[in-house]
């Protein structure tokens, strides 16, 4: 099974410029709001049609340009969960999960009963939507995706509604409600960690372009590029400058810093994640690399976790344009020792090398 889509658009901003394919695996599309991602999605299930290219899917052309070939959505085949879930709001539960099934009233009837039972919808069946909760609608919208067996399901945004309690609850529920699907599944989100979650491919999309396509574990453990680092969570960023092959200049930070991987001419920022600090003693270690005594000036609580805004205390304080920012288990600032003279060494395979 295969998604192939290579189409351009003019949008409002931008051209969507939008080449990939997915090889039978799970692909997720991280990007910021506005970059193209839902048109995207609209495009490939026929809602939005391309200016030109092609949308080919196990290989039955959805769109084409040249061969003037652009299926309505229902000869598809596509599953779609809308970012608003975009339930019928005259229809029952029941009937909005049946609204695209083209089957015998028996058979109709016994896959409505199927899914109503796989996403725990039993006693909503005559419910209107207005009468369910947003998890109860997303539970409904997810069932109507997926009750006739589309060939690949189009997930935009599908937590987006959610406040964090049910968000967190409702991920788990979907994961489990997605072995119920043997096909592909496209998501496209803002939220780095629904893309880790939920795919095992992922492609970072900027201004209607793929910038960085890969396996998600290994981009958000090398991210490579600036704009893929802060959408992947990277919180502390640095111009730089190249000293040697295997040392830079934080120009934000105002720090020099070693790194293990070679640096390469294209080197413009380095990155560290705010977990990526290790803590220092200097009476138990008196010399390492890239270590850091710090100047605090802010520290923020999180629930399980202090969030400490620092500077260089070595550098002077007109170099520093920027704080770092190191999050930390309560337990482990708590119990420190000293909190005011705080030392912090970053691990030189931590250092993020970003074009």
């Amino acid at each position: 099974m295969s998604l192939v889509v290579e189409i351009r658009k003019k949008v409002k901003g931008f051209s969507l410029d939008i080449n990939f394919r997915t090889d039978g695996l799970n692909l997720g599309i991280l990007g910021a709001s506005g970059s193209g991602k839902s048109m995207t999605l609209k495009c490939i299930a026929g809602v939005e049609k391309p200016d030109e290219g092609r949308i080919i899917l196990n290989g039955k052309i959805l769109f084409d340009s040249d061969k003037r070939i652009n299926l309505k959505p229902q000869d598809r085949n596509v599953g779609y969960l809308f970012q608003n879930y975009a339930l019928f709001p005259h229809l029952t539960v029941e009937e909005n999960i049946g609204a695209g099934l083209r089957l015998s009233p028996d058979e109709r009837g016994l896959k409505i009963c199927e899914s109503i039972e796989s996403f725990h919808l039993k006693g909503m069946e005559k419910k209107y939507p207005n009468q369910l909760s947003g998890g109860q609608q997303q539970r409904v919208a997810l069932a109507r995706a997926i009750v006739y067996r589309p060939d690949i399901l189009l997930l935009d945004e599908p937590f987006s509604a959610l406040d964090s309690y049910l968000k967190e609850q409702l991920q788990i529920v979907v994961l489990e409600m997605l072995k119920f699907y043997d096909g592909e599944v496209l998501m496209v989100t803002h939220s780095s960690d629904e893309i880790y979650r939920f795919t095992r491919r992922l492609a970072i999309m900027d201004r209607g372009r793929m910038v960085l396509s890969g396996d998600t574990k290994e981009i958000f453990r090398q991210p490579l590029l600036l704009s893929a680092a802060r959408l992947t969570g990277c919180r502390n960023i640095s111009r730089c400058k190249v000293l040697s092959s295997n040392t830079v200049y934080a120009i934000n930070w105002g720090m020099v810093l070693e790194t293990e991987m070679a640096v390469s001419e294209k080197t413009s920022h380095i990155g560290l994640m705010p977990n990526a600090f290790e803590a220092y003693d200097p009476k138990m270690l008196r010399s390492g690399k890239n270590v850091i005594e710090c100047r605090i000036n802010e520290i923020m609580e999180d629930v399980s976790e202090y969030n400490v805004y620092f500077e260089s205390a070595t550098a002077r304080k007109e170099d520093c344009m920027s704080n770092l920012l190191y999050k930390v288990p309560k337990d482990e600032w708590n119990n420190r020792a000293d909190k005011k003279k705080v030392f912090l060494r970053i691990p030189e395979n931590a250092i993020l090398l970003l074009e």
